[in-house]
């Protein structure tokens, strides 16, 4: 405690000194009007400050057709500028995940390539897969935290999807599988370079890959892929909404600046990350959240007590 208020002194006589107060520019309307129209995905507010993304298409098993692919980039991004959304939790409609690509849709798609010679349509293919790639890292590139809820099956893309997720929870009849080598190509779009950061085993990861097995909830629990498996999905989406609301709780500049950092510090070295997090923060750490979380603790006070300006 008495290190608490050395703190909150030392951090008043800086302000003081120096003259700053620190706040992120913020939109006075914000997004908090936002229909978030769209035709395979809808989004809801599930509480204060948190954000319900359901994979859309049941009739499908949520198979990703074109628009899917289009409208996840649209919904994140729109997502990452609304500042009245401190987290999101994602799931699938209907009895499953997500059953991957709908190849019906995407098989036209990938075989018409346009270009007069080889290398002309190669180029072009290649354009179409980074933009692809784009649909799920734009998850991880959205600040706010993003907690994937997954029951049934999550094939082929949907593992990808869910790799580029912050947080994962499961139910127990949730099953996991790499599916593309059946399909006859590599997957490009993010399970094989998130998974083994993830799993942070490469012989499960390569075993996962090469023969397109089933991984069961628990042993997607035991190697780390989730965090929490849940009974049904009901009991799943409570837990995933009661973490996303606690995290919404506390100062987005202390959260989104955290998320940034970890997929910062997971693709640089310990040196590079600290160098990047001393830059952040020389700037973040005179932000009057502190102050605020400071005199809460002082006052024994949980950060859902504490009013921080919208990010």
């Amino acid at each position: 405690m008495v290190l608490l208020r050395r703190v909150l002194q030392k951090h008043q006589s800086i302000r003081g000194l120096l003259g700053l107060q620190f706040r992120m520019m913020t939109s006075e309307a914000g997004h908090a009007g936002s229909s978030y129209t769209f035709k395979t995905l809808k989004v809801s507010q599930a509480s204060d400050k948190v954000l319900h993304v359901e994979l859309n298409r049941p009739e499908k098993m949520n198979a990703m057709n074109i628009a899917l692919w289009r409208e996840m980039v649209e919904c994140f991004n729109e997502i990452a500028e609304d500042s009245e959304c401190n987290a999101v939790v994602l799931s699938g409609a209907g009895k499953i995940f997500t059953a991957g690509i709908d190849l019906m849709d995407l098989g036209g798609e990938v075989l018409q390539l346009e270009g007069d010679d080889i290398a002309r349509k190669t180029w072009n293919l290649r354009k179409k897969i980074t933009k692809a790639q784009e649909t799920f890292t734009v998850i991880e590139k959205c600040s706010k935290p993003v907690i994937a809820a997954i029951h049934g099956a999550c094939i082929g893309a949907g593992t990808s999807l869910i790799s580029a997720c912050d947080i994962r929870y499961c139910t127990q009849d949730a099953w996991f599988q790499i599916k593309e080598v059946d399909m006859g190509l590599a997957a490009d779009v993010g399970a094989l370079q998130r998974f083994s950061k993830i799993i942070g085993n490469q012989s499960l990861v390569n075993e996962l890959s090469f023969t397109s097995r089933k991984m069961m909830s628990d042993e997607a629990s035991n190697c780390g892929l989730v965090s929490r498996v849940f009974p049904d999905k009901e009991s799943m989406l409570q837990g995933a909404f009661d973490l996303a609301s606690e995290i919404a709780s506390k100062s987005p500049v202390a959260v989104q600046g955290t998320k940034i950092n970890l997929v910062y510090a997971r693709d640089h070295s310990v040196s590079e990350s600290l160098q990047y997090m001393a830059t952040w923060n020389m700037s973040m750490l005179q932000t009057e959240d502190i102050m605020k979380s400071v005199q809460a603790a002082l006052e024994k006070k949980k950060t859902k007590d504490v009013t921080y300006s919208r990010l």
